[in-house]
């Protein structure tokens, strides 16, 4: 693709990128048929193609609208487009850069602006996100139906193993995931003890900087980075084996944290080494799966599905690389039509284009009952969140289920 980036950007890291990738860009099209968002409303500006042109225009120099910023909000981020492109185009870095220009050009309305900061100042912060979800957990019985789904039920902490192993792991303990679901890390730390490695913590949770940096603040969300990277540095002087991530979205920003940083001399090179250090839970037990199996007494287990996050196959590039894992401790899996497709959670995407997310959220969870699953399993609390409000059936991150399986065995 030709390009003539306008001077405000052209000279920029930023604008540099942003031309590499759209020059990568043939305008194939492959990338709609994937394309969630471009499937529920058929407009080519709501699929990447389209996107791609609305942002070119911008970076070359024509005005901002309050239409183009509508049809970038839409943009789940959920990267399927990346998975099927064939020239490799690395749109959801373009839809940083893009959005935040765009978010330099366009005013928004009070209100938007008022819940964009209520969620970059709530979420990130524990000591603010988990008062408020134990009072909505209060008052969760007195709530109407469809206010009661979006509250998930309180979930009480599990003991964690006292680290005792030579191996040692450092954990992200994240910021919303120790309000919610307290025992996913400490099913990995359980899961991780037996196989002779210890997870530890890096003081207080805290956020990896993903939600103020897609909701286009992104120096905030290098700051919660910036901070992040400081807490785990003890830890990686003195050894630590790997950064253990149990969310699949903050695992997707943590492996950022290398590129976004390369040009901060304090940073840039610690930032690489986190990011070189950061893996999925998944990649940590695929590399003992022989003792895993061992450890287990090879009994049938449930019908399950598994809901990929978007994170975890699309920018992590780890597909099926759970489904191995669960299929190896014994549990059927059941087919899951149109796996690729995001469940609409996308990090606060569900909060911000509720009608959207909604419409997607109920045809994955079609799709994910289709085959008749006893429970669905997943791996990134976003996305366990927004599947539990849809369906009656027990939503678990994939750790727990594994844990629970070696318990029993």
């Amino acid at each position: 693709m030709e390009t003539h980036l306008a001077e405000f950007i052209r000279h920029t890291p930023e604008g540099r990128e942003a031309e590499a990738i759209l020059r990568a860009c043939t305008h194939c099209g492959f990338c709609t048929a994937t394309c969630p968002t471009y499937q529920l409303l058929g407009d080519e500006l709501d699929g990447p193609r389209g996107r791609i042109y609305l942002m070119k225009q911008v970076l070359e120099g024509a005005p901002a609208t309050k239409k183009v910023q509508l049809h970038l909000d839409r943009c789940l981020t959920c990267r399927a487009c990346e998975t099927t492109c064939p020239s490799g185009v690395k749109y959801g870095r373009l839809a940083d850069i893009g959005r935040a220009v765009i978010e330099r050009q366009v005013d928004r309305t009070r209100f938007q602006r008022l819940v964009r900061g209520a969620l970059r100042t709530v979420l990130p912060r524990p000591w603010i996100f988990n008062p408020l979800l134990r009072l909505g957990q209060l008052v969760r019985p007195l709530l109407p139906p469809v206010l009661q789904k979006s509250v998930p039920m309180r979930q009480l902490p599990t003991p964690c193993p006292t680290p005792r192993h030579s191996r040692r792991m450092v954990v992200l303990d994240g910021c919303v995931q120790p309000g919610i679901a307290p025992n996913i890390n400490a099913a990995a730390a359980r899961v991780l003890d037996r196989l002779g490695i210890s997870l530890v913590r890096a003081g207080r949770p805290a956020c990896c900087g993903a939600v103020s940096y897609h909701l286009n603040a992104q120096e905030e969300g290098l700051h919660y980075a910036r901070r992040l990277i400081d807490a785990w540095w003890p830890h990686v002087e003195q050894g630590a084996e790997a950064i253990v991530i149990t969310a699949t979205g903050c695992g997707a920003m943590v492996a950022e944290y290398g590129h976004l940083l390369r040009h901060d001399p304090g940073y840039a090179a610690k930032a690489a080494r986190v990011s070189a250090l950061a893996k999925d839970v998944s990649q940590v037990i695929t590399a003992e799966r022989e003792r895993i199996v061992e450890l287990l007494d090879g009994k049938p287990r449930p019908k399950l599905a598994f809901h990929a996050p978007c994170t975890l196959q699309h920018a992590l590039k780890l597909r099926g690389v759970v489904e191995e894992l669960l299929r190896g401790a014994g549990f059927d899996l059941t087919p899951v039509p149109n796996a690729h497709l995001c469940c609409g959670s996308a990090g606060t995407y569900s909060l911000l284009q509720p009608e959207l997310s909604q419409q997607l959220l109920r045809n994955k969870v079609a799709a994910l009952t289709s085959g008749k699953p006893e429970l669905i399993a997943t791996a990134n609390i976003g996305c366990l969140t927004h599947l539990s409000s849809g369906t009656n059936l027990p939503v678990k991150h994939w750790i727990e289920v594994l844990d629970e399986a070696m318990a029993a065995a």
